[in-house]
């Protein structure tokens, strides 16, 4: 990554979870084991009955506590759900493609890159599916899920000006339109093989496939 201020906080990725629906933590560490709890319950519950179906006795039953407790620390649904999405968004969405030094080797990076994503994304592949279906029901929640992946994709857009720069990329191709064409290839592919399908096959073969096609479309040379 580069150490400049500016691009180190363009970088930084905004948020999915609606800032105005967080609370702040509980000041003694029983609180905020019971917060977690309820958290990890709610999570359980919204991937299993999805959004729309959920209710807050499925969540307080789950987590075998009561509604006081609930709403001591969340007053709704949707706040809780805000939590859920805050604690997990750093695993279940992809990092970009980072900076490529002068040294390393650009389709490596690309590979490792995806790599990382497909493993974040069948990890938390019941989430991502989940979160279909609220960005369906929810204009603000949707709005906040287009904003954090339009700043991947400018991250992506700026490794592929770079890498075009020092020759080792196609220098006729847009670097924004090249990384929202391919960043929502790998997204979707993501989507059908662990939400739609049912997540089998050989992960290796579906990481090399999804290098093969990203480092051709940029022509980007393979050592």
């Amino acid at each position: 990554m580069s150490g400049s201020t500016e691009e180190a906080h363009e970088d930084a990725p905004p948020s999915m979870a609606n800032s105005a629906l967080l609370r702040e933590l509980p000041a003694t560490e029983r609180g905020q084991r019971t917060r977690s709890a309820l958290i990890a319950a709610a999570r359980a519950v919204f991937e299993r009955e999805g959004y729309l179906d959920t209710r807050l006795i499925d969540i307080t039953k789950e987590a075998s506590c009561s509604a006081g407790t609930f709403y001591t620390y969340f007053s709704s649904k949707e706040e809780i759900f805000a939590a859920v999405l805050e604690l997990a968004q750093e695993d279940m969405m992809h990092p970009g493609m980072p900076h490529v030094a002068d040294e390393d080797d650009p389709a490596a990076i690309v590979e490792a890159s995806n790599r990382a994503y497909f493993e974040a994304y069948r990890r938390n592949a019941k989430l991502m599916g989940l979160l279909e279906q609220v960005a369906n029901v929810d204009p603000e929640f949707r709005r906040l899920r287009q904003k954090r992946g339009e700043a991947f994709i400018r991250r992506n857009a700026r490794s592929i000006a770079s890498l075009q720069s020092r020759g080792l990329a196609d220098a006729d191709i847009d670097p924004l339109l090249a990384s929202r064409a391919l960043s929502g290839m790998i997204s979707r592919l993501a989507f059908g093989h662990f939400v739609v399908g049912d997540g089998d096959g050989d992960l290796d073969a579906l990481i090399d496939t999804a290098t093969r096609l990203w480092v051709n479309a940029l022509v980007i040379p393979r050592s």
